[in-house]
């Protein structure tokens, strides 16, 4: 029978495995050391607010893995051995191999700061820092005050969750906009105004320094490096973005950038071993997408991906149009398509934005100046159907004929306020056009015959 081992238990290798299972008999073994079983990542946040608990965001119960005959082993992958098809697990026990899957994920980045090794300082990636920050962080007594390095999504969520406890929180955001190198100004400079609403000291423009140490090795401080202030701290949260977790593979023979270099079907430079999910390294982008993606979906993408190549009908990775969602405190956020920031995007890229007048809600719109082909849409505090997007960009449907459709696409319930014919009314004052609002059509979305 033929062994596959994956090593790491996120979405892309759980993914893996549950397809390969479906596909077949093969003997599948996840290493993991971070947990005994998968839980979602993504709502972790939830877990420390109170929301839920850990054994609520578990996706599957604790029988799920003998009854489908996936063997989990807990424990720290320190070498691999692509000669021998071996794995050597905590420098002390050894696992035969005849197909691997590397789907380790991520780390915080770490940027070598005076004193980013004291105990206070963490990032929020792993079940071990959410474990970390009920010790650091359990509440507004033992934590006077947090300090956020780095502004992403990462950042905010933490920001959200310790203000959910009442900790008073600075965030250090170098660029002089929040997001602004993801998110075009308007949207940013919402975001900018939502984060000081709730009450949280955000600085633009400011970088860390050093991390200060008391006379126990514990977080005192930190230092801005713009004007030397000092902010008394408990804790430092590291959120500067993350980075392919691979170190233990430096001596494998397996050919590394940033992360594990893998071709479109995912394989790597060796025979019989792949690699999925945020530590997987396109050799070439995919379109306007990077090399590495850490986003869940791709992640869940790739695990059924390569489950059909490893089950014998090997097919490319092909993950389709972008899009993403996330959420700013309370706004909710979706983008479909490439909406680039002022930063990123080029000459042919126009934009239509819409801000509505007392609420935090928005939606740009990108645009081919020259054709007025549909290139992208983001919103805030909108929901909208994903795959009415996805058929839209292979249509090569026009900004105009999006706008007019709008209220297809809009995915909120029944009672929430519809905004469509205000948004078509500034798009109309903004670029000279006469286009209306059609009614939603339950045909069209679904395209009834």
């Amino acid at each position: 029978m033929e062994n596959i081992v994956i090593i790491g238990n996120g979405i892309a290798g759980v993914t893996a495995a549950r397809h390969i299972r479906k596909l077949s008999d093969k003997r599948i073994i996840i290493i993991s050391a971070e947990t005994d079983h998968f839980f979602s990542r993504t709502a972790l946040m939830y877990v420390y607010m109170g929301h839920m608990k850990f054994e609520h965001i578990q996706p599957y119960e604790d029988w799920f893995w003998e009854k489908n005959r996936i063997e989990l082993v807990r424990g720290y992958v320190t070498q691999v051995n692509p000669e021998e098809k071996k794995l050597t697990i905590d420098n002390v026990s050894s696992l035969h191999y005849d197909k691997l899957i590397i789907a380790t994920g991520s780390k915080p980045n770490k940027f070598g700061w005076p004193g980013q090794d004291l105990h206070g300082v963490q990032g929020l990636y792993s079940k071990q820092d959410l474990d970390l920050l009920e010790v650091n962080a359990p509440n507004k007594e033992a934590c006077k005050r947090a300090v956020i390095v780095g502004g992403g999504l990462i950042g905010i969520e933490l920001a959200e969750m310790l203000r959910s406890r009442d900790i008073p929180v600075t965030f250090l955001v170098r660029e002089t906009s929040f997001w602004n190198g993801v998110l075009p100004s308007g949207e940013s400079q919402m975001i900018n105004e939502h984060i000081l609403e709730h009450h949280i000291d955000l600085r633009l423009g400011t970088n860390l320094k050093e991390i200060v140490s008391d006379e126990n090795g514990r977080v005192k401080s930190v230092i801005i490096a713009e004007t030397n202030e000092e902010i008394p701290c408990n804790l430092v949260g590291l959120t500067a973005g993350v980075t392919p977790n691979v170190d233990f593979l430096k001596d494998s023979g397996i050919e590394l950038g940033r992360g594990v270099k893998v071709n479109r079907f995912l394989e790597t430079n060796i025979k019989d071993i792949y690699a999925i999910g945020d530590c997987a390294e396109q050799h070439e982008a995919i379109g306007n997408r990077r090399p590495i993606e850490a986003v869940w979906y791709t992640g869940r993408m790739m695990g059924e991906t390569l489950a059909q190549t490893i089950c014998g009908n090997r097919i490319a990775y092909n993950p389709g149009h972008w899009f993403n969602s996330a959420k700013f405190l309370d706004i909710e956020y979706q983008t479909y398509g490439w909406v680039f920031s002022e930063r990123r995007k080029e000459a042919h890229e126009m934009h239509f934005h819409w801000r509505h007048p007392e609420e935090k809600i928005c939606l740009t719109v990108a645009f081919h100046q020259d054709s007025k082909q549909f290139m992208g849409i983001n919103t805030f505090g909108i929901r909208m159907r994903h795959e009415l997007f996805d058929r839209w960009f292979n249509e090569e449907r026009t900004v105009d004929f999006v706008l007019e459709h709008l209220a297809d696409a809009n995915f909120d319930p029944e009672f929430y306020k519809k905004y469509e014919a205000d948004i078509i009314s500034k798009y109309n004052a903004d670029f000279g056009t006469s286009i209306k609002p059609k009614k939603k059509s339950l045909k069209r979305i679904f395209q009834f015959n």
